[in-house]
């Protein structure tokens, strides 16, 4: 776009005495500000007219990539689609104006519907019951891993404090432990990506408090060995935790309770398509197996004769300030949205999720296998990895591929990770997008790798078609430039 007010910032369209706004006739009275609390000075804020401002964000809100108007091939992880019907529920004022001080028995509905999400989500994975209180993934890993350690405690077992991690965990799971004060014990994968379960015995004794495991794991494989891995870890005395990341590709196929796990979060923006691109609104339920439900954060939500009502710390013989993650029952719209979803696809069709997660991933998968390097070649789950193109005589990296995506008008998959390869690319769509937009992905990523070998240099470029073009993401990250009066000091 070749407009001059498009790349600039609402600082520099600032004019003074221009006003894009008009108060209201003011109703209260004069008074006094106390001096110490006023400005000296005015803040420096923008003076534009409404159209300036509305066209600003426009023209800059078009620049956000979202799964409403293209496709993510890291869908399942971060930007699932959100259906239209989540928002109009979430919206209703019956939901989003009540108060959680508000009494109870006026707010039966919504309690109603977070006891129904906690016996939809122990069904759908096979656990006692759930919390809906954390605020996100690695906040439930955290709730989980907490949960673990008062189960020891409660025993008198202080010695355990240790975590076994998987070398293709995601990287919350150690930072989780390490928050909660447990000692993190790496366990190597095998040449098929698998947990090698000869390298996980030597690493089992009585001060192992669990085993934190993803599965599929996050190079989209099933992990078969679990059965065996479960029974290990439990003979030790250990609990086995369940990263629920994943969990996409097992609804309506397996359930992590029936595996052996003991205790998981669920991700509902990855599973249960509540939004989370962008880092939030999010939500992380953790759910546990019969014995491990008393050690559930409060408050919690529970039916009785006389309706619903919540559980608090002070009422069990658990401290309330120890049973505490979150304020109230965590994000409330986010677990309706989650409710809604589960709702919209019923007991039936919620059974294809997995399936057609598994489908999708392993068409885009042998479509592509024969100009991207596919280091394991067996079948995947949701998600799969390749390690850069396949000729590595072009000079192109994973870098320049997903920079190049964006020409095209794709988001770039997760790259670089996980760390098992040195040119990473982790793709994986998700069950709702069609064959068509799948092969309209395929087809351009099939260009990309001629365009590496025929004419490198515009892979190297990209991006070539965005308002900014290739950034040095290292100065960014080193040097940010947060703020408008820095950016003029700095000119100057």
């Amino acid at each position: 776009m070749n407009n001059k007010l498009y790349g600039n910032l609402i600082f520099e369209l600032s004019h003074p005495g221009r006003r894009g706004y008009s108060l209201p006739k003011n109703t209260f009275g004069h008074h006094e500000i106390p001096s110490n609390i006023k400005r000296s000075t005015d803040a420096a804020l923008p003076e534009c007219d409404e159209m300036t401002v509305v066209r600003h964000y426009t023209n800059h809100s078009e620049n956000n990539f979202g799964v409403d108007n293209g496709f993510y091939p890291l869908g399942s992880c971060t930007m699932k689609y959100n259906p239209i019907i989540n928002e109009e529920v979430a919206a209703m004022p019956s939901f989003s104006n009540i108060h959680p001080l508000q009494p109870e028995h006026t707010v039966q509905g919504a309690l109603e519907a977070e006891y129904n999400l906690q016996r939809a989500l122990s069904a759908l994975t096979g656990l006692a019951d759930f919390t809906l209180n954390p605020y996100a993934g690695a906040h439930g890993e955290l709730t989980g891993l907490m949960i673990i350690r008062s189960y020891h405690q409660s025993r008198g077992d202080e010695k355990r404090k240790k975590v076994i991690v998987p070398d293709s965990a995601h990287g919350t799971n150690p930072a989780s432990a390490a928050v909660c004060g447990l000692e993190i014990v790496e366990v190597k994968s095998t040449s098929e990506g698998l947990v090698d379960v000869e390298d996980l015995k030597p690493l089992l004794g009585d001060d192992i408090a669990g085993m934190m495991m993803t599965n599929p794991n996050t190079l989209g494989l099933f992990e078969t060995d679990i059965p065996e891995i479960a029974k290990l870890v439990h003979e030790c005395g250990g609990l086995m935790y369940y990263d629920g990341a994943n969990l996409n590709p097992l609804l309506g196929v397996a359930r992590p309770g029936d595996m052996g796990f003991d205790v998981m979060h669920i991700n509902l923006h990855k599973t249960f398509s509540t939004p989370h691109g962008g880092g939030g609104p999010g939500s992380g339920p953790v759910g546990v197996r019969e014995d491990l439900v008393r050690f559930l954060p409060k408050p919690h939500v529970v039916k009785t004769s006389e309706g619903f009502t919540t559980e608090k710390g002070c009422e069990t013989e658990y401290n309330v300030e120890s049973s505490h993650v979150s304020t109230f029952l965590g994000n409330f719209l986010v677990s309706l949205r989650a409710y809604v979803y589960i709702l919209t696809l019923g007991k039936e069709n919620i059974k294809m999720v997995g399936p057609l997660a598994t489908l999708n991933a392993n068409y885009v998968k042998e479509c592509l296998k024969d100009v991207y390097e596919l280091p394991i070649d067996v079948l995947c789950k949701h998600e799969f990895v390749f390690d850069g193109l396949k000729d590595k005589s072009t000079g192109i990296t994973t870098m320049d591929v997903a920079k190049r995506l964006l020409d095209y008008g794709y988001h770039a998959p997760t790259i670089y990770f996980p760390l098992l390869f040195h040119e990473a690319m982790m793709i994986e769509p998700t069950e709702n997008e069609s064959k068509e937009t799948i092969d309209s992905f395929i087809s351009i990523m099939r260009t990309i790798a001629q365009e590496a070998h025929d004419t490198p240099e515009i892979v190297k470029d990209a991006p070539r078609t965005t308002p900014i073009g290739r950034v040095d993401d290292v100065l960014a990250a080193k040097h940010p430039v947060v703020t408008y009066r820095q950016m003029l000091q700095e000119a100057q």
